[in-house]
């Protein structure tokens, strides 16, 4: 393994530090953070990027910040194990699907990804009140 700059490990323990904080605030941070971080940044390909970002879920990195989680009762490990099983099988058929694929279509399908989220997270999300109204009429159904 080639020999890595000063500079490289300081933007890589950047990249791992913003997609921590980002999942441990929000939920996200593998391909919202390191993916396009580790493209721009290090010129990694995307599907480097990728790989990468897996490796790092596939270690218990975010241990600490699920114990706080867990600790105030914010997690169901029923459902997180259940989501854990489609994840791993996800996982497989997307990667087989990406590494198959070429760069660009990769590329591409992330770039649209983003941007749909972000237009139903701007535009189509209803405001949290009404969320909540809705979960009430259901539940006394």
């Amino acid at each position: 393994m080639p020999r890595m700059s000063a500079i490289t490990i300081l933007l890589l323990i950047v990249i791992g530090l913003a997609a921590g904080i980002l999942s441990g605030l929000v939920g996200v941070g593998g391909g919202i953070i390191i993916v396009p971080a580790l493209v721009y940044f290090l010129s990694f390909s995307q599907k480097s990027a990728q790989g990468t970002s897996l490796g790092i879920l596939l270690l218990p990195v975010g241990i600490l910040a699920v114990s706080q989680y867990y600790q105030k009762g914010f997690i169901d490990i029923k459902v997180v194990l259940i989501v854990s099983l489609g994840f791993l099988l996800g996982g497989l058929l997307g990667s087989k699907i990406a590494v198959a694929l070429p760069v660009a279509t990769i590329k591409k399908a992330f770039a649209i990804l983003l941007l749909l989220t972000a237009i139903k997270m701007l535009f189509i999300d209803k405001p949290t009140s009404e969320i909540k109204e809705n979960n009430k009429e259901i539940l006394h159904k």
